[in-house]
């Protein structure tokens, strides 16, 4: 009886252990669907990426006190959908506008609200712009109204 007893307390936690870690993987796959963002400390070499790919730029200005900022990269840039669509059309770029070379990021297209998100033509201009935090059919709408101006402004 004392060994099925500690059989039981020993093996439970493994078996609880070996939930969770499989259960953090299965999120960790679903994020990867997501709008994927490119990395880099100079927005020229963002823009000179969406033009050698043919593609607008989209702009996350966030912070990290920002809660409107931590739902959209929780709820809405992890969306599927929205991956898809953003990763075939724009490049997508975060810029934390508290560190790095963010600031004068920030300053250069006049951010005051966070999140803010800008959409931007191969020349570094402002097609479409929203200030503060766009769900679901609000940011795809901006980005279709991003791709529609484009298409008409040049």
């Amino acid at each position: 009886m004392k060994k099925f007893i500690f059989a039981i307390l020993f093996l439970t936690p493994l078996f609880l252990l070996t939930q969770c870690k499989s259960s953090k993987k299965a999120a960790n796959n679903t994020s990867k669907q997501g709008v994927k963002f490119t990395k880099s400390d100079n927005l020229t070499d963002i823009i000179d990426l969406a033009k050698k790919e043919d593609k607008l730029v989209f702009i996350d200005f966030y912070t990290t006190w920002c809660q409107p900022c931590k739902m959209m990269s929780k709820d809405v840039f992890t969306d599927k959908e929205i991956g898809k669509f953003f990763n075939k059309k724009f490049v997508n770029y975060k810029v934390n506008t508290e560190k790095g070379n963010g600031p004068n990021i920030a300053a250069l297209y006049d951010v005051r609200v966070y999140p803010t998100l800008i959409w931007l033509d191969t020349r570094g201009r402002v097609i479409e712009r929203n200030e503060g935090a766009a769900y679901h059919t609000k940011l795809m709408k901006l980005a279709n109204n991003a791709l529609l101006h484009s298409n008409s402004g040049e």
